[in-house]
């Protein structure tokens, strides 16, 4: 297995509108490193960099500034063929003429391996629980979406790997089959255990394969750690209300006497040193708020059933602002209806309003 550096990583592309051209900053100084065996997730809005960077680590891109590494090694400093890279994309990117079975055995063809293929199929197929030999005499054409991933995937472990990086692999498949397939490509992680990159926007693929996860914003990493210090510890009012479904509540505020106060909330302890009058963002998780006999008054907006957990997620609103809160499922509560919600203070966080900085 192989460690993966990243030093002042910086990716830049030409853009032509009309008479106009300028260049747009993809990846901006971006530092990182991915330990070996490590499944690295990055998570980030549409155009933040996620494909990018991901590309700079396969070497498909050579960066502008900056270097990565494979272990001590430049990258650029190591051949094609001894890169050892297997990639998964959004589309599989089978070739469309060729049955799975020589797409998944050509690495090892071209290295006159054949005998090995078989070998490795089967350990595949039983890991994952499918049964890849069935799909293995069609053509891309033939398979599903879920059906061509996962031959994308026998076709990247069937290979002499130091890393894997996947690039949304399961971003169109339904949700049926993108649980399925998660199940599938976690069995293989650990099966197979390889220094992995996986980009994705969704919170829950990430938290199920991934050892750590990346933020990503404008090309720069935000913050990086394990879902749970994301999640209790963000950095910065982006990840606080990226991460975390429902969303963390967020209420302006301002410093008078050591304390913060907001427009339904306050009086919540918070740094000395910040000087009266400062401006103060707090932030809350919906389980840190809850139905009480006495507390700040809301109207129900809507409630959300969540089954499973025997939970339901009530959203609130008073005087220009809404928050959500977390109540049992069995206890009543009717939209259009006046309730009142207590706060615990050990949930609050506290931003810079101007900035978007944790201050505490």
């Amino acid at each position: 297995m192989t460690a993966i550096g990243l030093e002042h990583v910086t990716k830049r592309f030409e853009h032509i509108i009309g008479a106009d051209e300028r260049a747009i900053t993809a990846v901006n100084d971006v530092s990182l490193r991915i330990t070996s065996g490590d499944v690295l997730a990055i998570l980030g809005p549409s155009g933040c960099g996620k494909s990018t960077l991901l590309r700079l680590v396969a070497g498909i891109f050579k960066p502008d500034e900056g270097q990565v590494f494979y272990d001590d090694q430049d990258l650029q400093d190591i051949p094609l063929r001894d890169r050892g890279v297997g990639m998964v994309f959004q589309e599989g990117a089978l070739i469309p003429h060729w049955e799975s079975r020589r797409s998944v055995a050509f690495f090892l063809a071209l290295r006159k391996r054949e005998q090995e293929v078989p070998g490795r199929l089967a350990q595949i197929s039983r890991i994952t629980g499918f049964g890849l030999d069935t799909l293995l005499e069609r053509r891309p054409g033939q398979l599903s979406g879920g059906e061509q991933q996962r031959v994308s995937i026998a076709r990247a472990l069937a290979r002499d790997m130091r890393v894997l990086l996947f690039d949304e692999p399961f971003a169109n498949l339904d949700a049926k089959y993108r649980g399925e397939a998660r199940v599938e490509l976690k069995r293989l992680l650990n099966a197979f255990p390889v220094t992995s990159i996986y980009v994705t926007h969704d919170q829950v693929e990430a938290i199920a394969l991934a050892h750590r996860i990346a933020i990503m914003r404008d090309g720069r990493l935000e913050q990086v750690g394990t879902y749970q210090q994301l999640y209790s510890n963000p950095v910065n009012l982006f990840v606080a209300t990226f991460i975390g479904t429902p969303i963390m509540n967020l209420f302006p505020g301002r410093i008078e006497n050591g304390l913060w106060y907001g427009e339904n909330f306050g009086g919540y302890a918070v740094r000395k040193d910040l000087p009266d009058g400062t401006h103060v963002t707090a932030g809350v998780r919906p389980e840190y708020i809850h139905l009480a006999q006495e507390g700040t008054y809301g109207v129900v907006e809507q409630k959300i059933p969540l089954f499973a957990e025997r939970r339901q997620v009530i959203t609130v609103h008073l005087a220009g602002e809404r928050w959500s809160l977390i109540a049992p499922l069995e206890q009543p509560v009717e939209v259009g209806s006046t309730i009142q919600c207590a706060l615990n203070p050990q949930g609050l966080l506290y931003f810079d309003t101007l900035t978007g900085q944790r201050i505490g």
